[in-house]
């Protein structure tokens, strides 16, 4: 921890900010996280260094007051660490004006996102704040925070309902346009978002819905996204690392790789940041490169996750040192994942690929097997059923994409008297009691994967009817349990191998 006789970072620090305050506010960030914080602060920071322009960050927090209050304490300012082997660097990104946290105040999230100064709202909120059905990608409209938000106007708890909400006030007011912007890792997210909000909408009494959804279709654009930096939570490592190196107290400081991508669609109805000159890319062929993150690397990044977990390693880096997980990533990746995707023209997919494996044995970061393993009921939603029933419709059993899913359950909804270990037991999940109690009636791995992938439906309606893979994930449940991941790996291995048909890049 850093030293308390040290001085606190604040606006008085010499010697590391960039300009003498931050740009009067034009953007509303919902999840204020160490990721955004990292990634899109980062970029905005030195498009505004380049090319001005009144695009200061107001940060919301969802539930939690530790950013928001650290920020304040420190004139909003904190610390990006660029962890490499070789050493690491430092940097103050300046462009947050405000932060407050939504369920504290959430009329406040309202007057903010329909502010005539906001002209992007954008959204870091993981896959699981967008309230939706990862089953059919359809509005969650049973879960209570949803439906609250449909009856009730001025206080809204959901993203998607403070999003609405929010636009309705611009609609009634001054009626300027905006840009939602996300940020997350959902397949085709601008248009994902876009349907959720319209769905939302419509739920509204006849009026207000037909008001208000005229209104978004002539005001609001929602372009697509694709993010991708490695960033891990904040320890006390790395508040010491700043202190020894940097001199200050931060409380806050977020840790990141080097790699840094974003790349973007150019629809913003009410102008935009220069985050080109911080390195963003905008192209008509987002989906392309989103496929490319979401499949190689984050649905590559799960199965090293909870195989990782799952052999007792805390982090990424020592999983992927493992001999048999590495090896079961890159069967996945090039056999299973790859052949999915549409390989942009600008990517040389080898060099890519290596680079994966670069990033993800990044020592000094430590990534967290656990951190990357949560949430996993809706990030492999979003990864694997393509892939899958590709594979499946070309007569080939996706036995990665099964053991995937078998580590996963192993990991989160284990049989009784298996244990996976503290590592998996750290992993957050929204549907891991309702998995759990699948799993207590559950007499083996067979019967736990037609209960969660059968009749639950976790990876969507499609594989659901997919009784060949449902049966597969079960015997790899199954051998985790008896003989452990190693020699479900090698189960995987040992099967037969792909036809050479579907082993050609689209």
């Amino acid at each position: 921890m850093a030293t308390p006789s040290l001085p606190p970072l604040n606006a008085e620090t010499s010697g590391i900010l960039r300009r003498t305050a931050a740009p009067a506010p034009g953007i509303v960030h919902l999840g204020f996280g160490n990721f955004h914080r990292a990634h899109q602060a980062v970029y905005t920071d030195v498009a505004v260094a380049a090319h001005g322009g009144d695009w200061g960050i107001i940060g919301i927090s969802s539930r939690s007051s530790a950013i928001t209050d650290a920020m304040h304490a420190q004139d909003m300012l904190y610390t990006v660490v660029e962890i490499s082997p070789e050493g690491s660097k430092f940097s103050t990104p300046r462009v947050h004006t405000d932060a407050f946290v939504a369920a504290q105040d959430p009329q406040r999230v309202v007057a903010t996102i329909g502010a005539e100064t906001t002209r992007i709202v954008s959204l870091t909120v993981t896959e699981n704040g967008y309230t939706y059905s990862p089953a059919t990608g359809s509005l969650n409209v049973a879960d209570p925070d949803v439906q609250h938000d449909i009856a009730t106007a001025g206080r809204p708890r959901t993203p998607i309902g403070q999003i609405v909400r929010g636009l309705q006030q611009r609609a009634r007011s001054h009626g300027k346009p905006v840009t939602v912007l996300s940020c997350d890792n959902l397949a085709d997210n601008g248009h994902h978002t876009q349907r959720l909000v319209r769905e939302f909408a419509s739920l509204l009494p006849t009026a207000e819905a037909a008001e208000t959804l005229h209104w978004i279709g002539a005001n609001v654009t929602f372009p697509s996204s694709m993010v991708d930096r490695i960033v891990p939570a904040t320890t006390d490592h790395y508040r010491s690392l700043v202190a020894e190196q940097l001199g200050y107290a931060d409380q806050i400081p977020v840790p990141a790789e080097p790699f840094t991508m974003w790349i973007l669609e150019d629809n913003f109805i009410a102008g935009r940041p220069a985050w080109e000159a911080a390195g963003a890319i905008f192209t008509d062929d987002v989906a392309a490169y989103e496929q490319l993150k979401v499949r190689l690397l984050n649905g590559t990044h799960s199965l090293i996750a909870y195989l990782g977990a799952l052999s007792g390693a805390a982090t990424i880096p020592d999983a992927t040192g493992t001999d048999y997980i590495e090896a079961a990533a890159r069967r996945v990746l090039r056999d299973e994942y790859l052949p999915s995707v549409t390989v942009p023209a600008a990517v040389d997919v080898d060099a890519y690929v290596e680079q994966l494996f670069s990033r993800w044995r990044n020592s000094a970061l430590g990534h967290r097997t656990s951190q990357v393993g949560s949430d996993g009921s809706v990030k492999l939603r979003q990864r694997m059923p393509v892939p899958a029933l590709e594979m499946l419709d070309a007569g080939a059993m996706p036995h990665y994409l099964a053991l995937t899913t078998a580590a996963y359950l192993s990991c989160i909804a284990p049989l009784q008297g298996f244990d996976p270990g503290k590592h998996a037991n750290e992993m957050q999940d929204p549907a891991r009691e309702t998995l759990q109690k699948l799993a207590a009636g559950s007499s083996s791995g067979r019967d736990l994967a037609a209960k969660v992938l059968g009749e639950h439906h976790l990876l969507g309606d499609e594989l659901a009817t997919r009784g060949d893979f449902i049966r597969r994930t079960g015997e790899l449940i199954d051998i985790v349990h008896r003989q452990g991941p190693l020699a479900a790996a090698n189960a995987a291995a040992e099967s037969t191998s792909l036809p050479a048909q579907i082993r050609s890049i689209r």
